[in-house]
C-alpha cells in the first residue's frame, strides 16, 4: 500500500511570528479537507488529507512560552532589553528560546486518522530526532522517562518538544539546536528545568552544523518514522 503524502514547507529564515502564521493556515486547511462539506465513511488508518510540516529557522532572538510560564513583567523587560523578541505561543511547556541557528518543525497531522495518542506522538516526534542525530554521527542522544520530553545529551537538553492538539489536528512540534548561540539560554530556565543545561549539535560534534544541513537527514527520519511520502510545496492560501 502506498504512504499517503505529507506536504513540506520549508520556510528558510523567517521570522517566528511568521512561521506560526504559516503554521496556522496549514491547520485550518487540514481541518478544511478531512471534514469537508459532507459526512465521510470512517476512514481506514493512515495519513490524513491535508497534513503538513512547516520548517524554518528564526530570524531573530524570540523567547517564548507555552499555556503556563509567561515571564513577570521585569523579567519581560530584562528579556527585550536584551534585544529579543517574547511570544506567547499556544503549545505545552514553559518558556524556551528560539533563534538563529535553530531548527523548527511544526507538523500539522490528524492523529485520529493515524490512531496516534498524544503521548505517542511526543515518542515519535523524539524517536525521529533520535534517528536524525544517529545519522549525523550522535549516538549519545537519547530520550528521558515521562513527564521529561525532548532529545538530550547527558543531562543538557539538544530538542525541546511543545506541541498543541486541537480537534486531533496537531500544531507547534519541536525545536532543535543546530548551531544556536546557546548564550540566549543563560537569561532563562529553559522550559523551566532547574539544573539543566542546553546543548546543540554543533557542540555535540565538534564541527558546524547548520539548519541546511540537517534538512534531509531531518526529513529522512521524519519519512520513516510517520510512514508517509513527502510532497514539496508553496505555502498555503488563507
Amino acid at each position: 500500500m502506498s504512504r499517503g503524502p505529507v506536504r513540506v514547507l520549508r520556510l528558510g529564515l523567517r521570522p517566528y511570528a511568521e512561521a506560526l502564521r504559516v503554521q496556522e493556515r496549514c491547520v485550518r486547511a487540514a481541518r478544511a479537507a478531512r471534514d469537508g462539506p459532507a459526512p465521510a465513511p470512517a476512514p481506514a488508518p493512515g495519513p490524513g488529507p491535508g497534513e503538513s510540516v512547516v520548517l524554518s529557522e528564526p530570524a531573530g532572538p524570540v523567547y517564548a512560552w507555552g499555556l503556563r510560564g509567561a515571564p513577570e513583567a521585569a523579567a519581560a523587560a530584562r528579556l527585550r532589553a536584551r534585544g529579543a523578541g517574547l511570544a506567547a505561543a499556544r503549545r505545552g511547556g514553559r518558556i524556551t528560546f528560539h533563534g538563529p541557528g535553530q531548527l523548527l518543525a511544526f507538523p500539522v497531522l490528524d492523529l485520529r486518522r493515524r490512531r496516534l495518542p498524544l503521548r505517542g506522538y511526543v515518542g515519535a516526534l523524539e524517536a525521529l530526532v533520535l534517528r536524525l542525530c544517529r545519522r549525523l554521527g550522535l549516538p549519545a542522544a537519547r530520550s528521558l522517562p515521562p513527564p521529561l520530553t525532548g532529545v538530550w545529551v547527558g543531562d543538557s537538553k539538544l530538542c525541546a518538544i511543545g506541541v498543541h492538539c486541537g480537534h486531533h489536528i496537531t500544531s507547534h512540534g519541536l525545536a532543535l539546536n543546530c548551531c544556536t548561540d546557546l548564550t540566549w539560554f543563560d537569561h532563562i530556565i529553559p522550559c523551566g528545568l532547574e539544573g539543566k543545561g542546553v546543548t546543540s549539535l554543533s557542540r555535540e560534534l565538534g564541527r558546524q552544523v547548520t539548519v541546511d544541513h540537517v534538512l534531509q537527514p531531518f526529513l529522512d527520519s521524519f519519512q520513516e518514522v510517520f510512514d508517509c511520502t513527502l510532497v514539496f510545496s508553496e505555502e498555503p492560501g488563507d
